[in-house]
């Protein structure tokens, strides 16, 4: 049985496998070979400097994002108020929107001409911290909250019977969960802070704020430099390889964003400094979150501009969001089903999930870029390489929704089916898409945002006569039209939003619990 249930698994995760394996090796290969022609990487001063503030600024943004987040999550989890489910869905929509919207709305609110004009330059080091705090602050108390959760309920309660002090709580009930938790949320909110492009593109890119990744696009894009694009390439990739091997599997099991379930009851924090404590870390995440969503807001309803040029980028986001959601779903359908069917491999086909992240997108734009951008490509030749390089980017997300909901059908429905002889397309059509309607909905939702909302690709291949929403908003903040870019940013937001809710309620419907 163990062998038929292997022969059917096998065709679509391992064609899966080798595509990615194919995309992989395209994108490094020319890399290497340049690399090897050269002599080696060229590690200047320049490149030092790069790296440094790579790490500085994750760094920093890491400890500004994860050490505010305990406290943070800790006041969600023991305080029921009126407007907590606000607060909650307020935190939630930094998680959805694209990194160019969430520039635009810092610079709404710090920049030169915004309502805190002055109050820190928005430009540089600060405003890429700021930037990187508005985004990972809401998604490490998302995780640390998911983490308090895991908590069994009768340790609070027997902490209540024993007259456990809130430090005690602290010490004994949530710090358990939190010292095994907390390194790997800190590893991925440092991992996605070093890969971060667009918010460094837009609010660094000088001398003194240039991380590896805009270093990249830089030498070539503008320098027309390839063998030294190749070589900070490969310095991504060892540093990108690094920080996976931490928070890898961290990223794989939270990428499908479950919705919260939060229902526990406490007894801490009844303290008046508890009290102060929780109103003060509640009161931050407003401070933080909501000025830049309200300025946004409030500067794209009176500046949407319905012209030509929207339309025709609305037209070429949902048709890249559309292309690329379908690719990546079907890549990962079949690595989600080979690692149910297959669990002796199933870290093998979790890991080929995970080469989007391990190849960093400015690591295999540039390899791709070298085989087939040096010449000039034509408009369908740069679609479908922003396609595939969105569809890699989403994988991992697409697999953690998909690869619980096959594993549990693979238990439910293969005996028998083998008993049956029903497989291949009849298994398909009869059991699985019947089944899998509302995961393969919400992980084609998934893969759609992020496409949609990606500039990355679309950045590093070049424009070739393609303008996404994404690209007309950087294209419009760098000819000195904030206004026109607000309202843009708005309605990417607003398209962004209604297909993350969707995703979300399918999610919420779909889970057991």
């Amino acid at each position: 049985m163990a062998e038929r249930h292997t022969i059917t698994a096998l065709p679509g995760g391992l064609g899966a496998a080798l595509w990615v394996a194919a995309a992989v090796a395209a994108g490094l290969l020319p890399l290497l070979s340049l690399a090897f022609q050269a002599g080696g990487p060229t590690l200047d001063g320049a490149v030092w400097a790069a790296l440094r503030f790579t790490l500085v600024q994750a760094g920093l943004s890491t400890l500004l994002s994860v050490v505010p987040a305990v406290p943070l999550a800790r006041a969600l989890a023991r305080r029921q108020f009126t407007g907590r489910g606000l607060l909650l869905r307020l935190l939630a929509v930094p998680l959805a929107l694209p990194a160019i919207v969430a520039v635009l709305a810092v610079v709404s609110v710090y920049g030169a001409n915004g309502v805190l004009g002055g109050f820190m330059p928005v430009y540089g080091l600060p405003g890429i911290l700021l930037t990187h705090v508005f985004f990972n602050l809401p998604l490490a108390t998302r995780l640390v909250l998911e983490a308090l959760a895991t908590t069994p309920p009768e340790a609070h309660r027997l902490a209540a019977q024993l007259g456990f002090s809130d430090n005690d709580v602290l010490r004994h009930v949530d710090g358990p969960v939190l010292r095994a938790r907390l390194p790997a949320i800190a590893g991925l909110v440092f991992l996605l802070c070093a890969a971060s492009f667009v918010t460094v593109l837009t609010l660094g890119g000088g001398p003194a704020a240039t991380t590896l990744e805009v270093a990249i696009y830089q030498a070539l894009r503008m320098d027309f430099d390839p063998a030294r694009a190749a070589g900070l390439s490969l310095l991504q990739l060892a540093l990108s390889l690094t920080l996976v091997a931490l928070a890898g599997r961290m990223m794989l099991a939270q990428a499908s964003q479950a919705p919260l379930r939060l229902r526990q009851q406490r007894f801490d924090g009844h303290s008046p400094a508890a009290r102060a404590l929780d109103a003060g870390m509640l009161l931050l995440a407003v401070a933080v979150v909501a000025p830049p969503v309200v300025a946004l807001v409030a500067a794209g309803l009176s500046h949407v501009a319905l012209s030509a040029a929207l339309f025709s980028a609305l037209g070429w986001s949902l048709a890249i969001g559309g292309v690329a959601a379908l690719f990546a779903t079907v890549l990962g359908y079949g690595l989600a089903g080979a690692a149910a069917r297959l669990p002796q491999r199933r870290m093998w086909f979790e890991g080929v999930a995970l080469a989007g992240v391990m190849v960093p997108p400015a690591v295999m734009a540039t390899g791709w870029f070298l085989i087939f951008g040096r010449n000039g490509t034509s408009r369908a030749e740069l679609f479908l390489l922003v396609v595939a390089l969105n569809a890699l980017m989403a994988l991992p997300f697409v697999v953690a929704v998909l690869a619980p909901q096959l594993a549990r059908l693979a238990a439910a429905h293969d005996r028998l089916c083998a008993a049956l002889g029903i497989s291949g397309w009849a298994r398909l059509r009869l059991i699985d898409l019947p089944a899998l309607r509302r995961p393969l909905a919400q992980a084609l939702l998934l893969a759609g945002i992020m496409a949609m909302g990606d500039l990355t690709a679309i950045t590093l291949f070049g424009s070739g006569g393609i303008l996404t929403l994404p690209a007309l908003v950087y294209q419009q903040m760098g000819h000195y039209r904030g206004n026109l870019a607000a309202g843009t940013a708005l309605v990417l937001a607003v398209v962004i939003f209604l297909a993350a809710w969707l995703a979300e309620r399918l999610g919420a419907e779909d889970d057991p619990h």
